[in-house]
């Protein structure tokens, strides 16, 4: 499964780009991740919608996790394509991929036709946010890397919001089919806008090749794991044999992985870069971060409606202070990155504001009024907005240009993974307690009235911060390159 490729076309130290085609190909390739975060979001208020027209709604969660599972497994794999193949053709066959998923999401007469129409947009949407990031680090020198993640963090913000309003919207008042139809035009003017200025970015690699084994036994550990941490609690009992089943074949499945990668000639995934410090603490500190902000976003709307008393809409709008916080928390962020030594600092102590502000959360979660919840959101927010942008910039600086889009890859892909942890041990902790999913909210407005349980959900969020804490305190701090200084730096081992 090997698969040889050869290019010739020697890797450039600079680039050709000017600075207005670079902003043009910035603001296509965030248009292109805008589209796969608006699908990680847009869908679910649709979903009473869809299993009315459709039926068989006992299948309905297959179609968030049929996107999660494939948009997941495949990051890394895209990274490693792009470093061979360049980085236009990836895009390109992303957004190619992605679209018809979406005409096959459109225009399903059932069920099923659905579930695959979203298993193909998320083949392409696990490209999508890849090379998104890793098209931003071969334009942008590390130093000033970090600016354009406030940007990033500004497109997460604006799908958590847009998604589920438009989302609610289109399947209220017009069709649910157009959730999927707005990708179309929006996919191609992210084409027309990176198409010509990314013919002149230089492919980094010359001869590697494809290790295919290591790419499929990725996909399905990886697809076995997501399957348990959804079910887990749920679906099935989290010591059924099917739960059993599925974590034991995800161990069998990451095992054989790390014995082909040590034995591959040219692995899926670098050894250099899985041995690399930066790479490996930058990595798990945004797994752990993840599944706290994941988890929060996912529970404050069930805490806000039980205890709070908001309505669902309301609690949305609850959101907004958590959201705008972590925006803001970027930008500062990505600013100050590009003007201190030190920059790790910044999100070292973003992170324990954080970690203080959700353990004032937790005690006060069954007494304080709203405007107090906010106001520590919003803390937490702008403290977990600080580490995306560092520890975005680290990996990338962390490694020369041929394993860019390997290491931006195993980011997404932790991240990815980690959002999928942080709601599967949150929903054991709340059903521990009584708490209905996430889901169910709506159904079930005052089964949740006490707040000790969301309580603990805040204190295991604080535990997770805190190993994402003690991850970047790991993690070295190596100096960024600025504009006027494009030598990679070697791999540290």
């Amino acid at each position: 499964m090997d698969q040889q490729v050869d290019n010739t076309k020697p890797p450039a130290s600079e680039l050709v780009l000017s600075q207005q085609q670079k902003n043009v190909v910035i603001g296509g390739v965030l248009l292109a991740m805008l589209l796969a975060a608006l699908d990680q979001t847009i869908v679910a208020p649709a979903m009473p919608t869809i299993g009315s027209a459709l039926g068989h709604a006992q299948y309905l969660p297959w179609i968030v996790t049929a996107y999660l599972l494939a948009a997941t497994a495949l990051a890394p794999l895209y990274g490693r394509i792009s470093d061979i193949y360049g980085r236009r053709p990836t895009i390109m066959v992303a957004i190619a991929i992605f679209l018809a998923g979406s005409v096959i999401s459109a225009i399903a007469p059932d069920m099923l036709t659905l579930i695959i129409g979203r298993a193909v947009q998320g083949i392409g949407g696990g490209g999508l946010f890849t090379m998104s990031q890793t098209i931003i680090g071969d334009l942008v020198p590390p130093r000033e890397r970090a600016l354009y993640a406030g940007w990033i963090s500004g497109m997460w913000a604006v799908a958590s919001i847009a998604g589920p309003l438009l989302g609610g919207a289109f399947a209220e008042h017009l069709h649910w089919s157009l959730i999927f139809w707005i990708n179309l035009p929006l996919g191609v003017v992210a084409v027309l806008t990176i198409n010509g200025p990314l013919k002149r970015l230089p492919v980094a690699g010359r001869r590697h090749s494809i290790d295919g084994w290591s790419a499929a036994l990725l996909i399905v550990a990886t697809s076995l794991l997501l399957l348990a941490l959804n079910w887990g609690g749920s679906t099935y009992p989290w010591r059924s044999p099917e739960i059993l089943g599925l974590l034991g074949g995800s161990v069998l499945g990451f095992a054989a992985l790390g014995i082909r990668l040590v034995k591959a000639s040219e692995p899926l995934i670098s050894l250099e870069i899985l041995g690399n410090r930066v790479v490996l603490f930058g990595t798990l500190g945004v797994f752990m971060l993840q599944g706290a902000n994941i988890g929060l976003a996912v529970y404050l709307p069930v805490y806000l409606e039980s205890v709070q008393g908001l309505t669902a809409g309301e609690s949305g709008l609850g959101l907004l202070s958590l959201l705008l916080g972590t925006v803001a928390g970027a930008s500062m962020s990505g600013r100050l990155t590009a003007k201190l030594v030190h920059y790790k600092r910044i999100a070292l102590f973003g992170i324990c504001i954080s970690v203080a502000a959700v353990i004032v959360l937790a005690v006060v979660a069954a007494s304080a009024p709203l405007w107090q919840i906010e106001v520590l959101l919003a803390i937490v927010g702008i403290g977990s907005g600080t580490v995306f942008p560092v520890t975005t910039v680290s990996v990338q600086n962390a490694v020369d240009r041929a394993h860019l889009g390997v290491a931006t890859g195993v980011l997404t892909f932790l991240r990815s993974l980690g959002s999928a942890l942080g709601v599967a041990v949150l929903g054991a902790v709340a059903l521990g307690y009584g708490i209905p999913l996430a889901g169910e909210a709506m159904r079930h407005h005052a089964a949740a009235g006490s707040g000790d349980g969301f309580a603990m959900i805040y204190f295991v969020c604080a535990l997770m911060l805190v190993l994402g804490l003690v991850s970047l305190v790991l993690m070295p701090e190596k100096p960024l390159r600025g504009s006027a200084d494009n030598t990679p730096p070697p791999m540290e081992g």
